[in-house]
């Protein structure tokens, strides 16, 4: 095997796992759910059906909008194949999810009486849930293996419309929170899963991953052997 061939691989599996890692740490902080899944969230609220099924729901609608991206710009069945794989590898990412939910306690509970389960604790872990997320994107995208499906939608915009990724990604982000919102006002009444959390992350991830990029960007890339 090359070595760049391994570095590769390692750079996608890593982040993979600080995407898992981070999406967790948000959930866990208590300041509201991550933006890309927040419409899920909101629906199964709403409706009382399984979270885990309306997030299944979501990604399979982010994977028909890719293909149908990637027929209009004609990328060919190699893309389309890759579009499909990424089925499969939600169940796998949902693992890493689970694992790491297990192991993270809710910090407002775990930690009452103690400065991580106070707001400002559980805002600095916050912040280290929106730097994991927006770097552990960076790398498993820069890859350009099989990206879990909220990644891959905003791969496959910001190829279509000529956008630097991080700026996709805060356009997808905003949208699913102005949809969340608009759920929750107009099903419940109420705001659903829509807190400061949700807020800092769609602003926080789409800048963190452009940073990532051009600070590291290069570098990685050549390390895996895609950089010129």
């Amino acid at each position: 095997m090359k070595k760049e061939h391994l570095f590769r691989g390692l750079f996608y599996l890593a982040g993979l796992v600080l995407l898992a890692l981070g999406l967790t740490l948000n959930t866990k902080a208590g300041l509201g759910v991550s933006p890309i899944i927040s419409v899920s969230y909101s629906v199964a609220q709403v409706t009382g059906l399984s979270f885990a099924d309306m997030t299944l729901a979501l990604y399979c609608l982010f994977v028909a909008v890719q293909m149908a991206l990637h027929l209009a710009a004609r990328r060919g069945w190699r893309a389309l194949v890759m579009d499909a794989l990424q089925i499969p590898l939600s169940v796998v990412f949902t693992r890493f999810l689970g694992v790491f939910s297990g192991l993270i306690p809710e910090f407002s509970t775990a930690y009452a009486g103690q400065f991580a389960g106070s707001l400002g604790g559980r805002v600095l872990v916050l912040a280290a849930a929106i730097l994991l997320t927006g770097i552990g994107a960076a790398m498993s995208l820069g890859m350009r293996l099989v990206p879990n499906p909220g990644d891959g939608i905003v791969q496959a915009i910001a190829d279509s419309a000529g956008w630097q990724v991080g700026f996709a990604k805060n356009c997808l982000d905003v949208s699913n929170v102005l949809l969340t919102v608009l759920i929750g006002l107009l099903c419940a009444g109420r705001l659903i899963g829509v807190g400061l959390g949700t807020l800092l992350a769609m602003i926080g991830v789409g800048r963190i991953i452009a940073v990532f990029y051009r600070l590291a960007g290069r570098p990685m890339l050549q390390a895996s052997g895609l950089g010129c």
